[in-house]
């Protein structure tokens, strides 16, 4: 059985970067057992609407699908930032992530929010591993997120890839977003991801882009904002993250509603070969 951690409140981000960031090599071959909870968070109103509004959702008392993710990342860092994590937190990239909404959540329900970390395997680049965080309210379930990880290195080129993404949908864009240069500080004020590579792009060059690059997290919520309001009820999505959204930058929202599940795409408009993303969104109607 793991060993259980609760938080009053939610770890600062900003420390657990430093952390990392000052932490020397890492390795070894087992998870830590440790499930880490928020317990009773109150979701505060003018944090959800502020993030609603960033994001594309609607402004109203429900969560957004991708709105509990946020809540359980401070929890991620913190675990993958802890010396018994085997993979180092700054240089990991995330590459899928799945939910599973069961219920509409509002901002009235009291939430527990749990975190742990399964299934580190290899990878052709490298090894990944999988943080798994629940939502709960009164003991039941009733959301449910996975995000995998991937730390680049020395891969095993015969080791399982895992599912793949489908294609992206083509023809005419249903959307063109023009994403300004600050949105990376401007989704880390709401989220508390503050990591370097979002925030300018000084700093996301000492790590090894051009320029800064889009919160994942925030390119998968704003593709499903636009999918309209039936998201945020019982729902499963899946997406993959491809190449990087540039920071100034322009990208077109496709999307195929003739296929179930329905999926969805984020592709760089002046380059619409460039991916950036595609998800699949299976709701109930």
């Amino acid at each position: 059985m793991p060993q259980q951690e609760t938080f009053s409140t939610a770890p600062s981000l900003a420390k657990v970067f430093v952390r990392a960031a000052v932490a020397g090599k890492k390795s070894g071959s087992t998870l830590p057992t440790s499930e880490l909870v928020l317990a009773g968070h109150k979701v505060d109103r003018q944090h959800l609407m502020d993030y609603q509004r960033l994001c594309g959702f609607g402004v109203d008392d429900v969560l957004p699908h991708t709105y509990p993710h946020i809540l359980g990342f401070p929890l991620q860092a913190e675990l993958m930032a802890r010396k018994a994590f085997p993979l180092p937190l700054m240089g990991l990239v995330h590459v899928e992530n799945t939910i599973t909404v069961r219920r509409s959540l509002t901002s009235d329900d009291v939430l527990d929010i749990a975190v742990h970390a399964e299934n580190l395997r290899e990878h052709p680049k490298g090894r990944q591993v999988d943080l798994v965080t629940e939502a709960i309210v009164d003991g039941e379930p009733v959301w449910s997120g996975r995000s995998t990880y991937l730390a680049r290195g020395r891969g095993n080129p015969d080791a399982e890839r895992g599912a793949q993404a489908p294609s992206m949908p083509q023809g005419v864009a249903a959307a063109q977003w023009s994403l300004p240069g600050d949105l990376g500080r401007q989704y880390a004020a709401v989220s508390g991801d503050v990591n370097p590579i979002h925030r300018h792009a000084l700093t996301a060059r000492a790590m090894g882009f051009p320029k800064a690059i889009a919160h994942g997290m925030w390119t998968y919520a704003r593709t499903l904002g636009a999918l309209g309001r039936s998201v945020n009820g019982p729902s499963t999505s899946h997406v993959w993250f491809k190449k990087p959204v540039l920071l100034p930058g322009k990208v077109d929202f496709v999307v195929d509603r003739t296929q179930s599940p329905v999926v969805a795409g984020l592709r760089a408009t002046r380059k619409p070969e460039t991916e950036h993303l595609v998800l699949t969104l299976d709701a109930a109607r």
